[in-house]
């Protein structure tokens, strides 16, 4: 077989993406319909910024969801004879088959890991810029409602976790002997749990999300008892089984699990991004507590909390949904700096960062290994940040 020209390999890999492009199509069409119902997402359709913007994140998204059906190969399989190979090389041994994008050092397809290599990618950084901004908006609410001693004391300690470069920070809570050096405790069914920063960082860190949904649910239904048990005692419940599981790996069934160098990343990530989240909304609530509702819900006699969560908050939504936008982007761009300086999840994992890192060192001779990678995570982050942008620009419209 000879080797596939530029044109069909370009026509084969947009055929592989079939399933995106029908996805990108349906949620296109669906949100053009409904859009006067779907609030600042729905505006998003009169900004053509934020709309190239959110092409390029749903192109993502959907790549990630329909990552099995997409890649021809295992990100792990490796054939005989297809070491560096360039793109379009048909497979030895395989009729019909072919690397499109060339093969690695180790002779695994390239593009398969590049699209396997995205479901890393849109769970971590969505995931922990999510509980970053849990943790910011339980701590930055009160900080800025209530001022005084609690927002010289939250704002002190936001302060110091800042005032540490980003990157020295993460190498201090990723490096795998800060993640193994701690004293080691005997918990329940033989399990040990290690006392390192990391862990410890999961301990306080993964209670916030109960801690906020609880504060949520007994503000809003203080006056309704039935609700406000089923609510609480929901929360409780699939709240507590998967802190049990993510923090100490004790989960009876299985269901949440975290790898201890993914739970080191994510937790690395949280740590990192909420001081910051935590300094927007503080400034958000800051300026919106003196303001005419505000002042209503304190007349009416409504708890501080419910008027935190329930008049503050959603009056914040729009810089804060921007923030969560270009803080993906920030948190991906981290993550594919740690993986390209090899803290990534696993040194065989098909990590952006990690790829773009292994095909560098043959750039000059092989450069199909790094820049596929490379122009994923670039195409990714500028879609984020196009998307903030669009939404910055439609909610200052409102």
């Amino acid at each position: 077989m000879e080797r596939l020209t530029t044109l069909e390999i370009t026509t084969a890999i947009l055929g592989a993406f079939t399933p995106v492009w029908i996805g990108l199509a349906v949620i296109l069409v669906l949100s053009w319909i409904f859009r006067g119902k779907l609030g600042l997402y729905g505006k998003l359709f009169g900004s053509p910024i934020g709309m190239f913007g959110l092409i390029l994140v749903l192109f993502w998204i959907l790549t990630a969801i329909f990552a099995d059906q997409i890649a021809p190969y295992d990100a792990l399989d490796q054939v005989s004879g297809m070491k560096n190979k360039k793109p379009g090389w048909p497979v030895r041994g395989l009729e019909g088959e072919f690397y499109w994008l060339g093969g690695d050092n180790l002779a695994r397809d390239v593009f398969s890991r590049l699209v396997l290599g995205s479901r890393q990618v849109m769970i971590i950084a969505p995931a922990a810029t999510l509980f970053a901004f849990m943790v910011g908006i339980t701590l930055g609410l009160p900080a800025g409602f209530r001022g005084g001693r609690t927002d010289t004391v939250l704002t002190f300690l936001a302060n110091l976790v800042l005032a540490f470069p980003v990157i020295l920070l993460f190498f201090l809570l990723v490096t795998p002997e800060i993640r193994n050096d701690g004293t080691v405790y005997q918990l329940w069914g033989g399990r040990t749990w290690i006392a390192s920063v990391p862990n410890i960082l999961a301990l306080v860190l993964f209670l916030f999300p109960i801690v906020f949904f609880l504060v949520l649910w007994t503000s809003k239904y203080s006056h309704r008892k039935d609700k406000l048990f089923l609510s609480v005692g929901l929360t409780l419940l699939i709240g507590g089984w998967a802190y049990i599981g993510l923090v100490f790996n004790a989960d009876p069934l299985g269901v949440f699990y975290m790898d201890p160098n993914l739970l080191n990343i994510f937790v690395s990530v949280v740590f990192v991004n909420a001081p910051t989240v935590f300094r927007i909304v503080r400034g958000v609530t800051i300026d919106i507590k003196t303001r005419d509702y505000v002042a209503a819900a304190q007349t009416r006699g409504e708890r501080p909390w419910y008027i935190m969560l329930w008049e503050i908050l959603p009056n914040a939504r729009g810089p804060l949904i921007v923030d969560f936008c270009l803080r993906i982007g920030y948190t991906t761009i981290l993550l594919g700096t740690l993986g390209f300086f090899g803290l990534g999840v696993s040194p065989e994992s098909p990590d952006w960062g990690m790829t773009i890192n292994e095909g560098r060192k043959l750039l000059s001779l092989y450069p199909h290994l790094a820049l596929p990678p490379a122009l994923a995570l670039m195409s990714l982050v500028l879609g984020l940040n196009l998307l903030a942008d669009g939404l910055r620009e439609e909610s200052l419209k409102d």
